[in-house]
């Protein structure tokens, strides 16, 4: 019988830190468990990242509690994953906002995607009673839209496929900060079992040419500084990147994908085995670079048993 993933028993508490990333703009952070974002108007707040349920989600609004009594009137939602929307009825916010793409593969493989994750990460789903249902947006856009907070106005953009297919970024131009989902992670692995190799790197650099102060990333440290930002941008985009080319050199000659896998051990374990979640992501990070390879654009749907069965393979 296979081994569990490595997941199914990272069962530790995390240290939370809420992080200051400019004027009225806070990183909510837990040592590479999803980060969430607050940004807060001249009469309400914008939270970006729900979390996994609704119990989690409370220690974000704890937190928030601690900076500003203003209602949570905003919710924005990155992209569909179970882990960064199913928290969403805790704040109670009027407008849920996604990408029309988004919402698109919340209808495609929304349950699927939660049915996976419920498996993979029983912490997170602690308290998974309280969850109501599929998250679902009240607000949908393509390409670009602004929404006001009083005088604060803050740019939700898509700057291009990276972790899915419907990601987007959060840009407050008052302060020069952007929230990135998980486009960007900091010293934590991304997780690549939706995502876009090919097109990951360019919106790497997309973001990069905003030249920006601060990044509330996805998983990892707030980025303070340019220092600290570009160093995450490289870093991601040397994972991504270390993480397709030697799968791609295996499948392209019609390797396995056990071989596969033993190619990015080799070529990553040296430089991100130490990053938060990496053994989390690597077989599925494995799975979809292999299916990239092979010229299959839209990552198929994860279920629970797909997990299974692509763990069973690996394992021999």
């Amino acid at each position: 019988m296979a081994k569990a993933f490595a997941s199914q028993g990272d069962m530790s508490e995390k240290q939370i830190s809420f992080t200051e990333v400019g004027d009225g703009l806070w990183a909510f952070t837990a040592e590479g468990d999803p980060n969430s974002g607050v940004i807060i108007g001249d009469d309400s707040v914008m939270i970006v990242e729900a979390q996994a349920t609704p119990r989690l989600a409370h220690k974000v609004i704890e937190n928030v509690r601690e900076v500003t009594d203003k209602p949570i009137t905003h919710l924005v939602l990155t992209h569909y994953h179970a882990v960064r929307v199913l928290g969403a009825s805790a704040f109670g916010a009027s407008q849920i906002i996604m990408s029309e793409k988004a919402r698109a593969m919340v209808a495609e493989r929304g349950q699927e995607d939660w049915d996976s994750e419920f498996q993979r990460f029983p912490r997170l789903f602690e308290g998974h009673e309280s969850i109501p249902g599929l998250t679902w947006p009240t607000t949908t856009f393509h390409g670009r839209m602004s929404v006001y907070l009083g005088k604060r106005r803050v740019d939700i953009m898509q700057m291009g496929r990276a972790h899915t297919a419907g990601d987007i970024v959060i840009y407050v131009p008052d302060q020069n900060v952007m929230f990135t989902g998980d486009i960007v992670e900091y010293k934590s692995a991304c997780y690549c079992g939706d995502g876009h190799f090919h097109d990951w790197p360019g919106t790497l650099e997309a973001i990069r040419r905003w030249d920006l102060d601060a990044i509330a990333p996805g998983r990892g440290d707030a980025l303070v500084g340019r220092e600290m930002v570009n160093e995450a941008l490289d870093l991601t985009g040397d994972f991504v990147r270390s993480t397709y080319a030697p799968v791609a050199r295996v499948a392209l000659r019609g390797g396995s994908l056990k071989e596969a896998w033993d190619a990015v051990r080799a070529e990553c374990d040296p430089k991100f085995a130490d990053y938060a979640i990496y053994e989390h992501c690597l077989p599925f990070n494995v799975a979809r670079a292999y299916d990239e390879a092979l010229d299959i654009d839209t990552p198929r749907i994860w279920t629970a048993e797909r997990d299974r069965k692509m763990w069973e393979d690996l394992q021999g």
